[in-house]
């Protein structure tokens, strides 16, 4: 599998990666021997970047992740995780469950905001203690939205600091939004944006400010939500869009899109997963998978070839502006009518 260096620095992504929120009992419970088996498969399908979050599930798909990984030669892999969110021992020690934060786990701690420097030093040690490793590749600020000013101030030179010294190799930001991180390309020297559904054949807003912003400055992009939170992948009255039932404007282009990948033989979400490759700031797309049977069909979607004639009738019918970069076509004909296996749901 392909891999690229972010910000033209030393920390290598694999073109695919494995989002782990779903390791941490994203919506439903994943067991421990599925979890494992989920980050086996996309090992054997070349997958070889990880990211993960203290907020997912409450720190579960750290240690999850960390276990599955433990038996790996430490410089195969790139792993991810973030700041920003502290957990704290929650006072009635787990006695209700931490479903209004999509995770089905017992709420054991709770979530602080914390974008201070001891803040970004302590959630780094905490990741480390679950996830078992020595050290994180890659260090994010996890949705800063109402935090900015102090995650300027105080949480990004406290990893550019931690960038010098070594002990994290790319520092950069995690959004649903594309505004705040593109300041953060033009305000600091950060070497990724992992930018979440901000940049699908749904919805283009990333490409307005931040993905030319990144390619001006040299820096990385990794696209996160790639399926709108599972409207990609099967279009239907009831699916949701951004964690919501999907608005009738949004489910009728949706469907119209798939129109269009179907007289050309393909299936919606492979056409969702190459998309955002078109950019040359896109480094790597970021999916979410609880099982191994989701990692292999991701995989699949993601090899399919894609007929440039494909890419031409979304712009004519008005699905993609006509300057919107496409990846480069991988068939010249059109292709044949593909049996659909069931789609997986999404993870974000």
């Amino acid at each position: 599998m392909r891999t690229t260096t972010l910000g033209g620095g030393a920390v290598a992504v694999s073109e695919l990666a494995l989002g782990c929120a779903a390791l941490g009992n994203l919506y439903q419970p994943v067991t421990d021997e599925a979890a494992h088996a989920t980050v086996d498969a996309a090992w054997d399908a070349g997958i070889r970047t990880f990211d993960t979050a203290p907020h997912y599930g409450l720190g579960l798909s750290e240690r999850r992740l960390g276990a599955a990984l433990r038996d790996r030669p430490r410089d195969t892999y790139t792993l991810s995780s973030k700041v920003g969110r502290l957990l704290v021992p929650d006072p009635d020690d787990g006695a209700g469950d931490d479903l209004a934060h999509g995770f089905a786990v017992p709420a054991t701690h709770r979530r602080v905001w914390d974008f201070t420097a001891d803040g970004v030093l302590r959630s780094l040690e905490a990741s480390l203690d679950r996830l078992g490793l020595d050290r994180i590749d890659v260090a994010l600020l996890h949705d800063p939205d109402d935090h900015a000013d102090q995650a300027l101030r105080e949480a990004y030179p406290a990893l550019e600091r931690l960038r010098a010294e070594g002990v994290v190799g790319a520092i950069g930001i995690g959004m649903n939004q594309s505004a705040l991180p593109a300041r953060f390309l033009r305000e600091t020297d950060i070497d990724v944006v992992l930018l979440a559904g901000r940049y699908t054949l749904l919805d283009q807003d990333g490409l307005t400010e931040l993905l030319p912003e990144a390619a001006a400055r040299g820096r990385s992009v990794v696209i996160g939500g790639v399926f709108n939170s599972g409207l990609l992948t099967a279009p239907r009255p009831g699916a949701t869009y951004d964690y919501a039932p999907a608005p009738q404007p949004v489910l009728d282009r949706a469907l119209r899109l798939q129109a269009v990948c179907e007289h050309h033989g393909v299936p919606l979400r492979a056409a969702a997963l190459r998309f955002p490759f078109g950019h040359p700031a896109v480094a790597s797309v970021l999916t979410g998978a609880r099982s191994p049977q989701e990692v292999r069909d991701t995989v699949e979607q993601l090899r399919r070839p894609l007929p440039q004639a494909l890419w031409d009738e979304l712009r004519t019918e008005a699905l993609l502006d006509v300057d919107t970069p496409v990846p480069p076509a991988t068939s010249t004909g059109h292709a044949e009518p593909v049996e659909e296996a069931a789609p997986p749901k999404e993870p974000s």
